[in-house]
């Protein structure tokens, strides 16, 4: 005869295996309802319950979709490898790069400062900028760095944190127009070109020459750099016609307008370049940039950083009208001006002008173990007009962006993974909160 303990034994475990086959299931038809064939990121969209990602998806050409999302699987020596899904992707499909050029900017500044090899000269002595050409400006001091003069470090931390266009244009400035190009060509970024300054009116050959630019640390010249004046024109040698009209002054053009002389950067080169900073060991020796770990680790920290975690610049003023979180971090959050948890950080960089929206991200939750890329560009732009203002960013663009990040974060949560990703490389120190 058996004893009550053994019923009583019997039905724990059954309890147990009903538990444990119960959320196998759940997560079978978490999985399920994504399905294995078809547009993974199209799947994804399609699940939201969102009237905004219907309106986009009723419509994808009007708003000019691109979507690469890549996901990042590790093996047992946590090293990375990469499956990508694209929705709407084609490098012949132009779009305003906006504030995405400043990106590579950053990494060439740097590389650049390697380059040179000067004893002392490194992205923290102090960068004077004169001027030499029709349209050129000088910066001697800037008030929001903690010595109140700039550099190279100072301008990233702004281009970063903030979005800053002067920041850029300094180190547009300090690179010159052919070492940009030509550099970023010899990597086998191919699909773009970086051909002008940002929210300054300039002419070609205004962007084509670039200032004078001087190094010193305590009264002592480090480096010293003329006057430099493309010889190539790396403008696109055509047309890119868009729209129906733009405005000049008080003026309405009622043509469309030819962004042929615009920068851009392809959806695909804006994430390879931020995989290639990422994870350096894990692509092609031709697409690293020449950076130091200290540089890595820089970049990390202010790439992920908040305004309000910040004390140079110090934005805590600001942090509840402009500077919120999600100021420049549009996937997840780009419609909330809630504070983004601490478990999760985004390493990006983000475009907005013209009506297009961009932003292109590596996504990392401590807590759950995701890590992937995503970058994608919206447009919005419903009277077909620039430069009037009149864009759509806070009623489609930046709600569309906010979904998808959140569809895919998701996804990425009941996603199947071999291995356990060792982020802990990613986990930086940020200014305390307290002393802002």
């Amino acid at each position: 005869m058996k004893s009550p303990f053994h019923y009583i034994i019997l039905l724990i475990l059954s309890t147990l295996i009903f538990s444990c086959d119960s959320s196998k299931k759940n997560k079978e038809a978490k999985q399920s309802s994504y399905p294995a064939d078809g547009n993974l990121i199209l799947d994804i969209l399609k699940s939201r319950e969102s009237p905004v990602v219907d309106t986009v998806l009723s419509n994808p050409e009007k708003y000019e979709v691109q979507i690469l999302y890549t996901q990042i699987n590790r093996d047992s020596a946590n090293r990375p490898s990469f499956q990508k899904y694209a929705y709407g992707v084609n490098p012949n499909n132009y779009f305003y790069p906006a504030s995405t050029v400043k990106m590579p900017i950053a990494f060439l500044a740097l590389e650049k400062l390697n380059e040179l090899n000067i004893e002392g000269l490194n992205k923290y002595a102090t960068m004077l900028t004169d001027s030499a050409y029709e349209g050129q400006t000088k910066v001697s001091y800037d008030s929001t760095s903690e010595s109140g003069k700039p550099s190279v470090a100072h301008y990233i931390k702004k281009i970063f944190l903030a979005s800053d266009n002067d920041a850029f244009n300094r180190l547009y400035e300090f690179l010159g127009q052919a070492y940009i190009n030509d550099k970023l060509a010899e990597k086998g970024y191919e699909d773009i070109r970086i051909v002008h300054r940002l929210a300054i009116v300039n002419n070609a050959e205004q962007n084509r020459n670039t200032n004078p630019v001087m190094f010193y640390d305590n009264a002592k010249i480090l480096y010293q750099q003329d006057l430099v004046s493309s010889p190539n024109d790396y403008r696109y040698q055509g047309n890119i016609l868009k729209g129906e009209g733009y405005r000049e002054g008080d003026s309405l053009i009622n043509q469309p307008k030819d962004f042929g002389q615009n920068n851009f950067i392809s959806v695909a080169n804006l994430q390879d370049m931020l995989k290639a900073v990422i994870f350096p060991e894990a692509v092609p020796a031709q697409k690293r940039f020449n950076l130091t770990e200290e540089d890595y680790q820089f970049l990390y920290q202010y790439m992920s950083q908040l305004p309000r975690e910040t004390l140079y610049p110090n934005y805590k003023a600001d942090t509840t009208e402009e500077y919120y979180d999600s100021y420049a971090k549009f996937f997840l959050y780009g419609d909330t001006r809630d504070s983004i948890p601490e478990n999760i950080r985004i390493f990006n960089k983000i475009g907005m002008a013209y009506g297009y929206l961009t932003d292109n991200a590596y996504i990392v939750d401590f807590e759950q173990g995701i890590e992937f890329f995503l970058t994608a560009i919206i447009y919005v732009n419903n009277d077909q007009i620039f430069n009037d203002d009149q864009y759509e960013y806070e009623e489609i663009g930046l709600p569309f962006l906010a979904e998808l990040g959140r569809g895919i974060f998701e996804y990425e949560i009941g996603r199947e993974r071999k291995y356990a990703p060792d982020v802990s490389k990613f986990k930086m120190t940020y200014d305390k909160l307290e002393d802002i």
